[in-house]
C-alpha cells in the first residue's frame, strides 16, 4: 500500500483550525448575563474589539458606564449668528432649511435616486473592457518504462491583452421599464425633499407659536406682579391710616407671593419653549440666537375658506399624495419590466486579443463585473464577434415570482394612494375644524380679557377708596392673569392650527423664505 501524503492531510488540519478560531470569538462578548461588560479600549478610550479587560468580582456592585472616548469629546461649533439682531420667523425657517441636518439627509436621498436613474439609463449603452494577464504554467508526466519511472517537467509562459464588447441591442421593453420605474423613484425622493422642508416649516413655525405664547404669558405675570404690589400697598396704606386690618395686609402679601411663584413658573415655561424652538431649527443651543417678538394683530378672514375648496388643492398638491402617485407609476413600469423577461433579447458580443508567449490560455476568467473573455488563442492575434438572440427557457419559476412580487407591489402602491387621498381628506377636515374652533376661542378669550381688565380696574380703585375689599381685588387681579393667559394661548393655537392647516393642504412652503 501507498503511504499517504502528509501534504493531503493539510486541508483537514486548516479546516479544523477554523472551526476552533469560529467558537474562541464567544470570548468577545460579556461573560455572564448579570455582570457589567468590561470593555477593552485603546489608547483614546475607543472601545475595541477584543476580550474583555476584565470581569467584575461576584460580590462587587454593578458598574455599567462606558469608558469615554476622548476623541468623541468634540461638538461642533455654534452657527455664527449676529447677537445683537432680533431673528423673526421666516429668518429662523431659512435657518433651519440652512442648518438642520435632516435636509442634508434628505438631498442626499434625492441625489441617490437621481444616480439610480443614471444607472438604469446605462443600460443602453454597451460594456467595454480591457483586460490583460500574464502566466505561467508548470507540469510533470510520469510514468513506467522498462528502465523504471520516468518523468518530463515542462514550462510554459506567456501573456494574453484583449478588449471585450457586449451590448444588448433589444429586450421588448425591460430596460425601458427599470428606466421608467428609477425616473418615478427619483420623483418620489423629490417630493420627500420637499416634504421634509414643509415639515421643517411647520415645526419651527408651531415652535415659534408655542415661544411667543410664552413670552406673553410672561408679560402678563410681570403685569399681575405689579398689580399685586399695587393692591399691597393700598393694603399697607389703609393699614397705617387705621381703615384697613391686618388680614387685608396679609391676604395682600400671599396674593403677591403666589404672583411671584407664577413668574417663576412662566419663566420656566419661557425657556423651556425657547430650548424647543432651537430643536425644531435643528442648531446647538449654545447659538442662542435672539428672537423677535411676534406683535398681536387681527387674523385674517382668509383663514374660514370653505372646506370643499380646500380639500380640493390638498387631494392636487398634497406630498404624500404625490409621492404615492408617484411609487405607483413606478411600481406598474417594474411590471412591464417583469413581463418583457419573459421575451427574447437581441445582442452583441466582440473580443480582439493578442497572445505571445507559449502558454495554452483559452479563456480569462471573470474578475468582478468584468465577465469571461474566450475564444483566445495562444500564439496570434485573434477577433470575433457575434451577433445573437437568446431566450431563457426555464430558471425554476424566478421570473414568475418576480411578475407576481411586482404586480402586488403595483396594487399596493395603488391601495395607498386610495389610502392617502382619504387620509388627506380626513386631516383637511380635522384641521379644518380645529381652526374653526381655535379662532372662536380666540375671540372668547380675547373679550374675557377686556372684561377682566374693566373688572380689575374698577375692584382696585373701589378698595382704594374704601367702598371694596381686598378679596375682591384679588380675586380680580387673579382672573385678570387667568383671562390674559388664556388670551394669549387661544393666539397661539389659532396660528398653530392655521399652519396645521398649511401643512395638510400642502400650502406651508410658500413665501416661507
Amino acid at each position: 500500500m501507498r503511504k499517504p501524503d502528509p501534504l493531503a492531510l493539510l486541508p483537514l488540519v486548516a479546516v479544523l483550525a477554523v472551526a476552533g478560531c469560529a467558537t474562541a470569538s464567544l470570548d468577545l462578548a460579556p461573560p455572564r448575563p448579570d455582570r457589567p461588560w468590561q470593555a477593552p479600549t485603546g489608547a483614546t478610550g475607543e472601545i475595541v474589539a477584543g476580550a474583555p479587560a476584565g470581569s467584575a468580582p461576584t460580590d462587587s456592585p454593578s458598574d455599567y458606564v462606558l469608558p469615554a472616548n476622548t476623541t468623541l469629546a468634540t461638538i461642533a461649533p455654534p452657527v455664527p449668528l449676529d447677537a445683537a439682531h432680533a431673528y423673526t420667523l421666516p429668518e429662523l425657517i431659512d435657518l433651519a432649511q440652512s442648518h438642520n441636518p435632516l435636509t442634508r439627509v434628505a438631498w442626499n436621498d434625492a441625489r441617490n435616486a437621481a444616480l439610480a436613474t443614471g444607472i438604469a439609463r446605462s443600460s443602453y449603452l454597451p460594456q467595454l473592457s480591457v483586460a490583460a494577464m500574464g502566466g505561467w504554467q508548470n507540469g510533470r508526466l510520469s510514468g513506467s518504462t522498462v528502465l523504471g519511472q520516468a518523468g518530463t517537467d515542462t514550462s510554459r509562459h506567456g501573456a494574453i491583452s484583449a478588449v471585450s464588447l457586449q451590448w444588448l441591442l433589444f429586450d421588448f421593453g425591460e430596460r425601458a421599464g427599470v428606466v421608467e420605474a428609477a425616473e418615478q423613484a427619483t420623483v418620489a425622493a423629490n417630493i420627500a425633499f420637499t416634504a421634509l422642508h414643509q415639515r421643517i416649516i411647520h415645526e419651527v413655525s408651531v415652535a415659534f407659536y408655542r415661544y411667543q405664547a410664552a413670552r406673553a404669558r410672561m408679560a402678563t405675570v410681570d403685569q399681575a406682579t405689579a398689580n399685586a404690589d399695587a393692591v399691597l400697598t393700598a393694603a399697607r396704606s389703609r393699614y397705617q391710616r387705621g381703615i384697613g386690618t391686618v388680614v387685608e395686609v396679609a391676604q395682600a402679601t400671599q396674593n403677591q407671593a403666589q404672583t411671584r411663584l407664577a413668574k417663576v413658573q412662566a419663566q420656566g415655561a419661557e425657556t423651556d419653549a425657547y430650548l424647543g424652538l432651537i430643536n425644531a431649527i435643528g442648531i446647538s443651543p449654545l447659538s442662542k440666537p435672539r428672537i423677535a417678538g411676534m406683535p398681536v394683530r387681527p387674523l385674517s378672514p382668509a383663514l374660514r375658506s370653505s372646506i370643499e375648496q380646500i380639500v380640493a388643492r390638498a387631494i392636487a398638491q398634497r406630498p404624500d399624495v404625490l409621492g404615492a402617485y408617484a411609487v405607483e407609476r413606478a411600481s406598474q413600469a417594474r411590471v412591464k419590466a417583469a413581463e418583457a423577461a419573459f421575451l427574447p433579447k437581441v445582442f452583441m458580443s466582440a473580443v480582439a486579443s493578442y497572445a505571445s508567449g507559449g502558454s495554452a490560455i483559452t479563456a480569462i476568467p471573470p474578475v468582478g463585473q468584468q465577465p469571461p473573455t474566450v475564444n483566445l488563442n495562444g500564439y496570434r492575434y485573434g477577433s470575433s464577434v457575434f451577433l445573437g438572440v437568446t431566450l431563457p427557457l426555464y430558471d425554476g419559476g424566478m421570473r414568475s415570482a418576480v411578475l407576481a412580487q411586482a404586480r402586488n407591489d403595483a396594487d399596493s402602491a395603488s391601495a395607498k394612494l386610495t389610502r392617502a387621498k382619504e387620509d388627506s381628506v380626513r386631516q383637511v377636515v380635522v384641521s379644518q375644524s380645529a381652526l374653526e374652533s381655535s379662532l372662536a376661542a380666540y375671540d372668547a378669550a380675547r373679550a374675557l380679557a377686556d372684561a377682566a381688565q374693566i373688572t380689575y380696574d374698577a375692584a382696585y380703585n373701589a378698595y382704594r377708596r374704601g367702598v371694596g375689599t381686598v378679596t375682591e381685588a384679588n380675586l380680580a387681579q387673579n382672573q385678570l392673569l387667568l383671562a390674559r393667559n388664556a388670551s394669549a394661548d387661544a393666539y397661539s393655537a389659532a396660528l398653530t392650527a392655521a399652519a396645521m392647516l398649511a401643512l395638510a393642504t400642502g400650502e406651508i412652503g410658500k413665501g416661507a423664505n
